[in-house]
């Protein structure tokens, strides 16, 4: 895979390291022809593995990879609870409509199908307070 291809691919994918340059640990030193600064993924496992099995001491090899400190412990805490998917970031943003409960989508689905979304968030509105695209409540009953 050429250099090229592989900084489109991780800039595809949203995941290149944001300040390679900050990275100095020797494994990243011959250029990228393994070891690639601009793998956000590979530097924060390499990070990890420097602390957890060279015992690098942690504010070091958060330095070394461009992290700092508290960066560091972000990324151990996130892969200690989801393992090597822990490392690629979270999606940004929120996940799902806010103001839609369990108690809410369990209504939505025990309506009678004939009635419509519209007419369903209208009685959403009266029953729990919460007002609701007719969209949303649409989306809530599949």
């Amino acid at each position: 895979m050429s250099h090229e291809t592989r900084v489109a691919a991780l800039e595809r994918l949203g995941l290149v390291h944001p300040h390679p340059e900050a990275v100095s640990a020797a494994l990243f030193a011959d250029g990228g022809r393994f070891f690639f600064a601009l793998d956000k993924v590979q530097v924060k496992y390499e990070m990890l593995r420097a602390h957890l099995v060279d015992r690098v001491p942690a504010g070091e090899a958060a330095a070394a990879h461009g992290y700092s400190r508290g960066g560091f412990y972000l990324v151990l805490a996130s892969f200690r609870e989801r393992g090597m998917p822990g490392l690629v970031d979270e999606r940004r943003g929120r996940r799902g409509p806010l103001r839609l409960t369990d108690e809410i989508v369990q209504y939505v689905r025990a309506a009678p199908r004939e009635t419509s979304g519209a007419q369903l968030a209208r009685e959403v509105e009266e029953r729990f307070g919460v007002s609701l695209h007719r969209r949303t409540v649409e989306r809530a009953r599949r």
